[in-house]
């Protein structure tokens, strides 16, 4: 007879250890201000990707692929609410039922009618009372939270596709360190690009604040398929890097403090999946994924558009690659994450065969 006691004590405090993770989860999920992994919403998203994985694996071509994929991460926000009301109502469950609510069905039928406040059962003594306003409270609470926070993501997705769109009108679809040189040395701006600089310094430090901070924001996809922030963030830093190394302009300390400003948000948004990469790394000792023949070609195109070059091409490789080692490995790993559509340099290239058809997962 004394063990029931304890065998309900038991069930109470784990169930409402069970409530008060899954609370700590919501709050470190959308109001901690800081990137925070949570193992709950790791798991959603994680389990959400599974059920998309089978369906794109065979898709014929990137804008089927894309098409699908544009789906997974509101789908993956949905799911989260439903995941926390799942787990608050076990929890609640598993309390009423140590409470003396018997059997198991009338507890889950106590708890429901608490979570969701529809009021059908009603509770038998002050206890059950206290837990069912407390339980209607927290499902009001987790779906507040959600809505309040979706105007908060949306709004930062729209302003970094605003740029993501100004960059496909310089740069092309997809983006190009070459092309964007090419157009900015055709219309004289080629040594007056510092204003682009300092916009997107400023939009790699928003991108970090919200990146990590609502690490949904990475999963979710640009309007047009052919676009992606992970291929535009690439794209103007593979830019910035080639003038500063190759182009014969005044050196522009506008463009090295976009660089930096860039490769370490990538990193600290690396640093939130995990992402291993050296944090000190130079050239040659670790190579770069662009080979010296790439760069090679895209000098020769610059030189045949006219663009004014270095002479020491040799030096101009090195001091590229100086500047591209510093986010190679964490661009290219996003990139890879997000299944980001192909770019010159700023695509995971390995799973390509086309620049227009995609082929498997690397």
């Amino acid at each position: 007879m004394e063990l029931w006691p304890m065998a309900h004590i038991a069930v109470f405090l784990l169930s409402m250890a069970l409530v008060i993770y899954t609370l700590v989860s919501a709050i470190r999920t959308f109001v901690l201000p800081r990137g925070a992994n949570v193992l709950l919403t790791r798991m959603v998203f994680r389990g959400i990707r599974a059920l998309f994985w089978p369906r794109t694996r065979l898709a014929a071509s990137f804008a089927d692929r894309d098409h699908l994929m544009a789906l997974y991460a509101p789908l993956s926000l949905v799911a989260l609410p439903a995941v926390w009301l799942g787990f608050v109502l076990t929890g609640y469950m598993g309390m009423f039922w140590a409470l003396g609510a018997r059997p198991w069905a009338k507890a889950f039928l106590l708890s429901g009618s608490s979570l969701l406040t529809l009021g059908f059962a009603p509770a038998n003594n002050l206890f059950e009372l206290a837990l069912a306003f407390s339980e209607a409270t927290i499902g009001l609470g987790l779906m507040a939270l959600l809505i309040a926070y979706l105007p908060t993501m949306y709004a930062a997705f729209s302003r970094r596709e605003a740029a993501v769109a100004l960059l496909a009108g310089r740069a092309g679809t997809p983006p190009s360190a070459v092309e964007w040189i090419k157009r900015a040395h055709r219309v004289g701006w080629i040594d007056r690009m510092n204003e682009q600089w300092v916009a997107w310094e400023s939009w790699f430090a928003e991108l970090e604040e919200s990146h990590t901070s609502l690490a949904p924001l990475v999963f979710f996809r640009s309007p047009q398929p052919g676009r992606s922030w992970v291929t535009a963030a690439g794209t103007v830093l593979d830019t910035a890097a080639l003038i500063l190394a190759a182009v014969d302009v005044p050196f522009d300390f506008h463009a090295a403090l976009c660089i930096r400003t860039g490769f370490l948000a990538l990193r600290r948004i690396a640093d939130f999946f995990h992402v291993p990469y050296n944090t000190d790394p130079h050239f040659p000792t670790e190579p770069i994924s662009i080979t010296r023949e790439e760069f090679d070609d895209a000098y020769d195109a610059l030189v045949e558009a006219n663009v004014p070059m270095k002479a020491d091409r040799e030096q101009a490789w090195c001091d590229f690659a100086g500047w591209r080692v510093n986010y190679d490995t964490a661009l290219l790993a996003l990139a890879a994450l997000t299944d980001a559509p192909y770019a010159p340099w700023s695509s995971d290239r390995s799973v390509w065969q086309e620049h227009d058809s995609f082929v498997g997962w690397k």
